[in-house]
């Protein structure tokens, strides 16, 4: 159930699309027009600057070209859409188009016959797009699922903290990313900002100390066997322990939200912390959390999380993955038609643009014009390997238990030892 994917390059690609199709800003009409009235529910996560108003835009330019079609958009924060849709594929009743990472729950809801298969409808569209961001939205060879970012977690730093502490170079192995937190907190720096409270952050430092200690083959066993309970997993455990024992989380973090006006985001936007393990979307988020809206601006760098000595996994394999869209089983006619418009390769220019988005679609990654975005590309373009989410490749239930089960080794009441078998335990279940 992981989404292990080995290749040389991921944006590395882009060369190899000089002749590629290219996308349509709009649909033709004709054929594609609706024979009656039709409005496409759209849930996403896209709820701040800078990405809100460009999907807002892309909707009422294709209601324009569009008579009869109306695009009801709701933007949802990340936790409230993933309640939200919890309650609404339970119901048996998904939006007609809405967010998805693919992975595991995608293979759910492809299960339970709440997404289309798309497959014969994006033929004549789809080769615009990197092949390795198709991947999480492939299941058994079917496309239920289109990619609109693709994108790594790594550390964002802030530069002038660094300096301030003395740092002068970026850690390389985890016993440097011990040593920097050290030297955070001799200078009276918040050495990491992390959203306790919603779990997921947290599960990031977990899953890429099982990666560089175990490599990514690790992580594919441990889901075909649905065991967890091996020596990797709990030194990983342990060395994310190391990192909690030094304290490095700012105060009140287990209780924090990842982009409330107090949460994670807003810390490193606003100066108050020197790192964060994040996704591509740090920067955007960070500004749009912080108290000026600007966030650190030039101050903030990028560093690929960094080798476990001893470790079998390389610090050129990569865990993130890509934010998407599936469509609804009952969704209108339109549905594919307006996916393929926020896919076109001027849309995807549009996204990039903002920095909040690494596209897709290989014609629109010239227009990726932040500095730290472009050093994300570059690590994806040489990355060796792939790894999905894991609370997004594995099944629901064992990606709610890994994050629920380090959020509390990070809390301190379970032991890394005890968090595998926990983990084990729900997998078994499955």
């Amino acid at each position: 159930m992981t989404a292990h994917l080995s290749r040389r390059s991921l944006l590395g690609l882009v060369g190899a699309g000089a002749g590629a199709y290219l996308l349509s800003a709009c649909s033709d009409g004709g054929s594609d027009e609706p024979d009656g009235p039709q409005t496409i529910n759209w849930w996403h996560i896209q709820n701040t600057e800078p990405m809100l108003p460009v999907w807002a835009a892309v909707a009422q330019e294709y209601q324009g070209a569009h008579t009869g079609v109306t695009v009801d958009i709701q933007p949802l924060e990340n936790e409230a859409f993933k309640t939200k849709l919890t309650t609404a594929t339970q119901a048996g009743s998904p939006p007609d188009l809405f967010q998805s990472w693919g992975g595991g729950v995608l293979r759910q809801q492809v299960d339970a016959g709440l997404v289309k298969d798309l497959t014969d409808d994006v033929q004549p569209w789809i080769g615009g797009l990197l092949p390795a961001a198709m991947q999480p939205f492939t299941i058994d060879g079917r496309i239920y699922g289109v990619p609109f970012d693709v994108g790594m977690v790594g550390f964002w730093y802030n530069k002038d903290l660094f300096a301030k502490a003395g740092i002068t170079t970026t850690p390389t192995t985890w016993a440097g990313v011990l040593d920097v937190v050290r030297k955070l907190k001799a200078a009276g720096t918040v050495p990491i900002a992390l959203a306790g409270k919603e779990k997921w952050p947290a599960h990031f430092y977990w899953a890429y100390l099982a990666m560089r200690i175990g490599g990514l083959g690790a992580l594919q066993q441990a889901a075909k066997d649905k065991n967890f309970d091996t020596p990797d997993f709990v030194a990983a455990g342990e060395r994310l322990k190391e990192l909690v024992d030094l304290q490095p989380f700012q105060k009140g973090f287990l209780g924090a939200d990842y982009s409330s006006p107090d949460g994670q985001a807003a810390t490193m936007g606003n100066g108050g912390a020197a790192m964060e393990l994040m996704g591509q979307w740090a920067p955007s988020v960070q500004a749009s959390s912080s108290t000026g809206k600007k966030g650190i601006g030039d101050k903030l760098g990028f560093f690929p999380f960094p080798a476990v000595d001893g470790g079998k996994g390389v610090a050129s394999e990569v865990f993130g993955g890509g934010n998407g869209f599936a469509v609804g089983k009952d969704a209108p006619t339109a549905t594919v038609d307006f996916l393929k418009t926020l896919l076109s390769a001027d849309n995807q220019r549009k996204a990039a643009q903002t920095g909040a988005v690494l596209p897709t679609v290989r014609e629109a990654a010239p227009a990726i014009s932040d500095p730290n975005n472009k050093v994300v590309a570059e690590s994806l373009a040489s990355a060796t390997g792939f790894q999905l989410y894991l609370d997004q490749a594995y099944p629901p239930a064992v990606g709610q238990q890994v994050n629920d089960s380090v959020a509390e080794l990070i809390a301190g009441t379970k032991t890394p030892a005890q968090i595998v078998k926990d983990i084990s335990a729900v997998a078994k279940s499955q």
